[in-house]
């Protein structure tokens, strides 16, 4: 797999006048204005692809043991805005634009409408064209993932310390840290207790689905800030592997470094562009997608069936 041919600016002349980031962008703010959290669900969307077999749009594919099926990616939302995304560049810019490249642009744009400054994204990336629940396939950071542990994913993917610290906070097992911590029966005794309470109201015992920010700035909970280091310092840390960061000697040090950054936004998104180009597919490898939830052979099959 080649990342050399990833650019910024990839598609401009290739759609003649449209710019193809601007209509991906319109898309996004359009659902911006309806539903401020699924900009948080884009990011997350791009981390799911980016770590199972790179950023090449294999999330995005539909079947019963697709990517998308398997445990982590249960809760991923966010893909009828990369399918709304590509029915507005399909129509201007047919068999152009990758599903991939969509799925990145998008991100970008969330991270910008949600206060985490604007960075230049690289495009140029191909779709993939397998996608599989397997668990050897799907090797997403877990809900008891270390420290350690954390570090060692994220350095298989080229990808630092300081990034993991940056770009994880995406899966855990919030129900047992607030009510049966490693089968004591209590909350973990690391975690602020006003928190533990606030989350305990918000999560009751039996809870089957709720939404909890991991940023527990009540004034900022959909701004992405440095305020979600602040608060890992003040024991406020959501999840489990939140609070093993701020409590580890070796990453304790990134955790107030960041949280009291005054350039948290150019760092976050020089991250998310090392993240966007972990296992891309360029040239001619893979394809360009027609819809981003089936390979293309798949649509010509349909089309003359």
């Amino acid at each position: 797999m080649s990342h050399g041919a990833l650019q910024v600016g990839f598609y401009r002349g290739k759609c003649g006048f449209a710019d193809v980031e601007a209509i991906v962008g319109g898309v996004v703010s359009a659902q911006f204005f309806t539903d401020p959290s699924l900009l948080a669900s884009l990011i997350r969307l791009h981390f799911h692809d980016c770590f199972v077999n790179g950023c090449d749009g294999s999330i995005l594919l539909d079947g019963p043991d697709s990517e998308k099926t398997a445990s982590p990616n249960q809760s991923v939302r966010g893909y009828e805005i990369i399918d709304q995304a590509k029915d507005a560049v399909e129509k201007i810019c047919p068999g152009v634009v990758s599903c991939a490249d969509l799925i990145a642009i998008a991100a970008r744009d969330a991270v910008f409408l949600s206060g985490g400054g604007i960075y230049r994204v690289q495009t140029g990336r191909r779709d993939g064209l397998v996608s599989s629940a397997d668990i050897a396939n799907v090797t997403l950071p877990g809900p008891s993932i270390t420290v350690p542990q954390a570090i060692a994913a994220f350095a298989d993917k080229g990808l630092t310390a300081v990034d993991m610290v940056l770009l994880l906070g995406n899966n855990s097992s919030l129900s047992e840290r607030i009510h049966n911590f490693k089968g004591s029966g209590k909350p973990d005794p690391s975690m602020d207790q006003f928190t533990v309470n606030t989350l305990r109201s918000r999560c009751p015992i039996n809870a089957i689905e709720n939404t909890v920010n991991l940023d527990q700035n009540p004034f900022s909970p959909l701004v992405l800030d440095n305020s979600y280091y602040q608060n890992i310092l003040l024991r406020r840390g959501v999840l489990q592997i939140d609070q093993e960061l701020g409590m580890n000697r070796f990453t304790r040090p990134i955790i107030a470094n960041l949280a009291n950054s005054v350039d948290f936004p150019a760092r976050f998104g020089a991250a998310m562009v090392r993240l966007g180009a972990v296992g891309v597919l360029t040239g001619t490898q893979g394809e360009i997608r027609s819809s981003c939830r089936v390979v293309n052979k798949a649509v010509k099959k349909d089309k003359s069936g």
